[in-house]
C-alpha cells in the first residue's frame, strides 16, 4: 500500500527539480545576499583622504561594489533609452527637441562636467559617501546610454512600412503596438549595444572613481581606483592581477548574461525561413528547460503579464489615435507648449551661467582651445578611418557566421571593455619611444575607446539580415562583391551610421584621457583639446574647462548635423527593410 502524497510532495513531484534548479536558486541567493552587503557599504562618512589598497585580498570587495555602480547604471541607462527614444519616436514636437538634444548631449565629455557633478552632489549631501557614489553611477550611466539611446530610436525608425500599415489595421492601441511591434523591433540591437555600452562604462571607470579636483581627492573603493592607483604607481603586479579579475568578470557576464540575451533576441529577427547560425547558450538552454522556472513562469510571471496588459488595455483604449501618415502622435498643443517652454527656460538659464565664466577668459586661452581642438579633429578622424578599415569586414563575418561568432565574441567583449586607461602604463613603454611620441600614440589609445562602437553596431546589422535574403544572393550566384554592394553594405548601413555617430562622440571623450596621461608620477601630454580639458581639471580652472567642452560639444554636433544625420535620413529612407 503506497502512502498518499502530501501537498509539499505534490509540489515538489510537479516541480521534477534537477541538480539545475537547485544551483540556480542557490545563485540567486548568494547574489542577493552580495549586492545586500555591498550597497550598505555606499552610506556613511565620506573620507576625502581614502587610500586605495593594490593588495590581491582587497579586489573581491572593490570588485562587487563596482558591479554594483555599473548594474545600477545599466538599469538607468535601460528606462532613459525606452522612454527617451520611444518619446522622440511618437511625437514629431518631441522629436525636434529631443533629437538635437541627444547630439549634445552624447558630445558633451564625460569626464569634463564630472567636477560639476561632484561638487553638486556633495553640496547635497554634505559629508556623505552617497553623494559621491550618486556621482559616479550618474557618470556611469552617461557613459552608457547615449549608444543605446540611438540605437532604439534607429531600430524603431527603421520598422517596415506594412508592419506599421498592419498595426493600424489590427486596430492595436498604444500598448499592443509597443510590446508586439517596436519593442520586438528594437531588441536585437538594443542587446548588441547594451552589451558596448557596458563596455564604455568599464572604459571611464578608472578615472570616474579616482577623481582628483585641484588639491581634492574623491576617490571610491573599487575594481577602476585599484586599477587606476597600481597605474599611477606603476606596479605591474598588481595591474597583473586586477586586468586578471576584470577579465574573469568580463567573461562571467558574457557566458551568464550577453550570451543568453543575445540567443534569445534571435526570436525577434524578421525573417521568412529558420536560420542555420541563429546564436546559441548553454544557459539560456538550460533556463528554457527548466521544469521549476517554467511552473514559475506559469503560476506567476503570466498571470502578472496578463494583468499588466489588461489594465494597460484599459489605459489605452482601443480608438483612433491621433496619428499622422508616418504614425507619429499629434499631443495637444498645450503638452508641446510647456515642452517648449520648459526647453528654453533651460537654455537660457544655462548660457546665461556659460557667459558669467567665459567673460574671465584671456585670447591667449581662446588660442589655446582652437589649436587643441585642430590637433584632436585630426587624430579623430585617422581613428575613425583606421577602425572602418577592419570593424566592417570582421563585424560581418562575426555577425554572419554562428561558428565564428561562438569563438570571437568573447574575445571582441573581453577586449572592449578592458579600460584602455589600465593598459597605457604597458603601452606608453613603447609609445613614448616612437617617432612622435604620444602625438600619434594617442590615435592608437583614440582607437582603443572607440572602434567598439563600430564593430558591435555593425555585427547588429549584420545579425539582422533576413536569412532568406542571404539564401537568395546564393540562388541568384551573385559574386562576394555584388553581395556586398547590393546586400550587406545596404542592410548594415542604418547600423554603421549609428555606430560611427557614438564612435565620433567616444573618440572626442577617449582625447581627454589620451591626450594627458599620468604615469609613475610623472605627466606625459600633447597638444589637444583633451589634453585641455584635463588640465583644468586638474587645475580647478572651471572657466577654460568650460570653453574648452562647449567647443568639443559644438564640433561633435555640427559634424553630426552637416554630415551623419543626413546619411542617417539616407539609411532610413533607402534602405529600409521592406517585406
Amino acid at each position: 500500500m503506497t502512502r498518499p502524497l502530501t501537498p509539499a510532495n505534490q509540489i515538489l513531484g510537479r516541480l521534477n527539480w534537477t541538480w539545475q534548479d537547485g544551483a540556480l536558486i542557490l545563485l540567486i541567493l548568494a547574489f542577493a545576499v552580495i549586492i545586500v552587503k555591498t550597497a550598505s557599504q555606499f552610506s556613511g562618512a565620506f573620507h576625502g583622504n581614502l587610500i586605495i589598497s593594490t593588495d590581491i585580498s582587497a579586489l573581491p570587495g572593490y570588485t562587487a561594489q563596482t558591479l554594483l555602480r555599473m548594474g545600477i547604471a545599466y538599469f538607468l541607462s535601460l528606462v532613459f533609452t525606452l522612454i527617451y527614444s520611444y518619446t522622440a519616436y511618437r511625437s514629431r514636437m518631441a522629436a525636434v527637441i529631443l533629437i538635437p538634444l541627444l547630439d549634445i548631449l552624447q558630445s558633451i565629455p564625460v569626464l569634463s562636467f564630472l567636477p560639476g557633478v561632484v561638487l553638486a552632489l556633495i553640496a547635497l549631501f554634505p559629508g556623505q559617501r552617497i553623494g559621491i557614489e550618486l556621482a559616479s553611477i550618474l557618470l556611469i550611466f552617461t557613459g552608457m546610454t547615449w549608444n543605446m539611446t540611438f540605437s532604439f530610436y534607429q531600430s524603431l525608425q527603421s520598422i517596415p512600412r506594412e508592419l506599421l500599415e498592419a498595426a493600424q489595421i489590427y486596430r492595436l492601441n498604444l500598448w499592443q503596438r509597443f510590446w508586439t511591434l517596436e519593442l520586438p523591433a528594437g531588441v536585437i540591437g538594443l542587446v548588441w549595444n547594451s552589451v558596448m555600452s557596458v563596455a564604455g562604462g568599464w572604459f571611464f571607470l578608472i578615472a570616474i572613481e579616482s577623481f582628483t579636483l585641484g588639491d581634492k581627492d574623491f576617490r571610491l573603493p573599487g575594481l577602476g581606483s585599484y586599477l587606476g592607483t597600481a597605474a599611477s604607481k606603476g606596479d605591474f603586479k598588481a595591474i597583473f592581477w586586477g586586468l586578471t579579475v576584470l577579465i574573469g568578470v568580463i567573461v562571467a557576464l558574457d557566458f551568464f548574461v550577453w550570451r543568453p540575451l543575445i540567443a534569445w533576441a534571435e526570436k525577434f529577427k524578421l525573417e521568412m525561413v529558420e536560420s542555420e547560425n541563429s546564436p546559441q547558450s548553454w544557459v539560456l538552454d538550460i533556463l528554457r528547460r527548466s521544469p521549476t522556472l517554467r511552473t514559475i513562469s506559469d503560476r506567476v510571471f503570466r498571470p502578472l503579464q496578463t494583468a499588466v496588459d489588461h489594465g494597460m488595455i484599459r489605459a489605452f483604449p482601443v480608438r483612433p489615435l491621433p496619428v499622422n501618415a508616418q504614425g507619429n502622435l499629434h499631443w495637444p498643443s498645450f503638452v508641446n507648449w510647456i515642452f517648449a517652454s520648459g526647453f528654453a527656460l533651460i537654455v537660457l538659464w544655462g548660457t546665461w551661467e556659460a557667459v558669467l565664466l567665459l567673460k574671465n577668459l584671456s585670447w591667449d586661452n581662446w588660442l589655446q582651445v582652437v589649436k587643441g581642438a585642430t590637433f584632436t579633429a585630426l587624430r579623430v578622424t585617422v581613428a575613425l578611418i583606421l577602425s572602418l578599415l577592419w570593424t566592417v569586414p570582421v563585424g560581418v563575418a562575426i555577425g554572419r557566421d554562428r561558428r565564428l561568432a561562438q569563438i570571437l565574441q568573447p574575445i571582441v567583449q573581453i577586449a572592449a571593455s578592458v579600460p584602455a586607461t589600465a593598459l597605457f602604463p604597458v603601452l606608453l613603454l613603447g609609445l613614448t619611444r616612437i617617432a612622435g611620441g604620444l602625438q600619434i600614440g594617442a590615435i592608437a589609445l583614440m582607437m582603443l575607446g572607440t572602434m567598439w562602437y563600430l564593430l558591435f553596431n555593425v555585427i547588429a546589422g549584420a545579425q539582422s539580415i533576413p536569412s532568406d535574403l542571404i539564401e537568395a544572393a546564393w540562388v541568384y550566384k551573385l559574386s562576394l562583391l555584388e553581395r556586398w554592394r547590393t546586400l550587406i553594405l545596404p542592410a548594415i548601413f542604418p547600423y554603421l551610421i549609428t555606430g560611427i555617430i557614438t564612435a565620433v562622440g567616444g573618440a572626442w571623450n577617449a582625447s581627454i584621457v589620451s591626450e594627458y596621461v599620468t604615469f609613475q608620477g610623472k605627466v606625459i601630454s600633447t597638444s589637444g583639446l583633451g589634453s585641455t580639458i584635463s588640465q583644468a581639471t586638474a587645475s580647478g580652472n572651471f572657466s577654460l574647462l568650460l570653453a574648452a567642452t562647449m567647443v568639443m560639444s559644438l564640433l561633435v554636433v555640427l559634424t553630426n548635423r552637416l554630415v551623419w544625420r543626413p546619411l542617417y535620413r539616407l539609411a532610413q529612407e533607402k534602405y529600409q527593410l521592406l517585406i
